[in-house]
């Protein structure tokens, strides 16, 4: 937090221990005039901050620099008393420096010296003249007032949808500035700072905020300060967790209530479809609608709620043939959502937990999909909570002899290079060049499962298999046996996903077929063959799908 005048870092420094947490944005005016009335109060209040500091200098009274200094100005009864307690902060910084507070220089010490230099010229000396006279006169502070909707002179007001500061001129008259500030970074502030105005709009229960306005550059600049709320959990893991995932296709979260024992208690969907055409601001009031639904819903079942600890979404990239996905994940609120709901889940003291997210739609799509009868979205929700609450994913049985089966494999890695073939005739065919894009991207992708499955087959017997090694939920894993585990996981999801290519739609959402494997291990009849085949030898198995998805 830093302060525009001179000896202000004693100030910030008491602000700090208090827990206070500081915030810039950038202001924007819609006419030239309304800026030119912000600066003049500006300046006034500059003004009043130098006057009541030499008054205090001579030992006036602090009641009697008011009356004078409002007398003088032409403030409101707030602003003054403001300007003196910036003004007192000021001297009192001076004095515990052991510096002289007659010799003070409002707008930076450092910059006026400078400016006496006779050897400064031209455009240099006219951009340092501007920085001194920007911080020694173009300075305004409010402080915040709970009773007064936060901060009487300088409040932020949302207009549909879109965040303004009302500045008070101290005349009866208002100028709205446009906020300028998006949320630059993960577990940026700014999100609980509005959200806190959005819930005191609602209950009328406000916080007091404090506000700095300054200039730099010819720009106008907010810097908004307040007390961090913080709520110790209430709500932990100690009766359960719920899980949370997202999907884009079909675009909706995914709730999976877990115990404590890893079981899985019930499960729900959250449509998220309403989001899809708005704009950004309304897709920012839905987000938080979203986010209060599932926190009460943590409340009311008395569990903690885990999400993925996702630092990226791959979003596409042009040219690369899916525009319309492509455009429809660009307006994906994934980050937006979690955010929120990690905001308002620490306000109610519900405890949030972040987990690694890697793996857990494949291991939820294979593993618990097709033993549950759940689709692959709840499935992944229900790996995501039992991850929080520390188990550890295991291979079944069936699926560690199916990694063993050479004959699988093979039929696999054969399935693999067909369709590549297959996708190759179509390229030569298609002359639309975005569409080509899209079966480059497919052949490319489909190239690397293919190698992914050839590297397995080759490794396989070389290293001991990931699963021999005992298993303490409680210990960490080994690096080695994680990363094997890892590959394991890999390789089944592109072997079942051709695995699956006879039975499923074009996105394989169905993964109920794969139950008779874990059961079983019954691989060959779920291809529809009566017996494997190897490479070379044909298949009677007729691939129904347009595009095998292997995600």
């Amino acid at each position: 937090m830093v302060l525009s005048i001179a000896g202000s870092k004693n100030f910030s420094e008491e602000k700090a221990h208090k827990l206070y947490i500081t915030l810039e944005c950038m202001l924007e005016f819609e006419k030239e005039e309304e800026k030119e009335k912000v600066l003049a109060l500006m300046r006034r209040f500059s003004s009043a901050t130098r006057y009541a500091y030499k008054r205090l200098l001579e030992g006036v009274a602090e009641k009697e620099i008011e009356k004078a200094t409002q007398e003088k100005h032409k403030l409101n009864a707030r602003y003054v008393k403001d300007a003196v307690l910036i003004a007192k902060q000021v001297l009192k910084s001076c004095m515990q420096r052991g510096q002289n507070p007659k010799k003070l220089v409002f707008g930076s010490r450092e910059l006026f010296e400078k400016l006496k230099k006779k050897h400064l010229t031209g455009k240099r000396r006219e951009k340092l003249r501007q920085r001194w006279e920007e911080r020694r006169y173009c300075y305004l502070y409010s402080r915040g007032e709970k009773f007064h909707k936060g901060n009487l002179n300088l409040r932020f007001v949302n207009l549909n949808n879109q965040w303004h500061l009302r500045i008070n001129l101290g005349n009866g008259e208002y100028v709205w500035a446009k906020v300028v500030r998006n949320a630059k970074r993960h577990k940026d502030k700014w999100i609980d700072f509005t959200w806190r105005l959005l819930e005191a709009e609602k209950s009328g229960e406000w916080f007091a905020y404090n506000v700095r306005l300054k200039v730099r550059n010819g720009k106008f600049y907010a810097q908004v300060s307040w007390e961090e709320k913080t709520v110790e959990p209430v709500i932990t893991k100690a009766y359960g967790v719920i899980g949370i995932d997202i999907n884009a296709y079909p675009f909706h979260l995914a709730l999976a209530y877990v115990s404590t024992d890893g079981n899985l208690e019930k499960f729900e969907r959250i449509d998220l479809r309403e989001m899809e055409g708005k704009t950004k601001n309304q897709r920012e009031h839905i987000a938080w609608h979203i986010a209060r639904q599932v926190v009460e819903r943590a409340l009311e079942n008395g569990k903690a709620i885990v999400v993925e600890d996702l630092q990226k979404v791959p979003k596409g990239r042009r040219g690369d043939g899916l525009a319309k996905l492509r455009r429809k994940l660009h307006k994906w609120a994934y980050r937006s959502v979690l955010e929120k709901i990690e905001v308002y889940a620490r306000s109610m003291g519900v405890q949030l937990i972040k987990v690694n997210p890697a793996y857990t739609s494949i291991i939820g799509k294979l593993k618990y999909s097709p033993m549950l009868g759940i689709d692959k979205d709840v499935a992944g929700a229900y790996v995501i909570g039992r991850r929080g609450l520390g188990f550890e994913e295991r291979l079944p049985k069936n699926y560690r002899e199916l990694l063993k089966d050479k004959e699988f494999l093979a039929y696999a890695i054969a399935k693999v290079d067909e369709r590549i073939n297959k996708l190759k005739s179509e390229l030569k065919r298609e002359t639309n060049e975005y569409k080509r894009n899209a079966l480059k991207e497919r052949v490319k992708r489909l190239r690397k499962y293919l190698e992914l499955l050839l590297s397995y087959t080759r490794d396989s017997g070389k290293s001991e298999p990931a699963t021999q090694q005992a298993v303490n939920r409680e210990m960490k894993p080994m690096r080695g046996r994680a990363k094997s585990l890892q590959k394991s996981w890999r390789v089944l999801s592109v072997a079942l996903a051709v695995l699956l290519a006879t039975t499923c739609l074009e996105w394989c959402r169905d993964h109920s077929p794969l139950k008779r494997v874990l059961i079983s291990g019954d691989w060959a009849r779920v291809a529809g063959k009566g017996s494997p085949s190897l490479p070379g030898q044909g298949t009677t198995a007729q691939n129904k799908c347009s595009f095998i998805h292997f995600g």
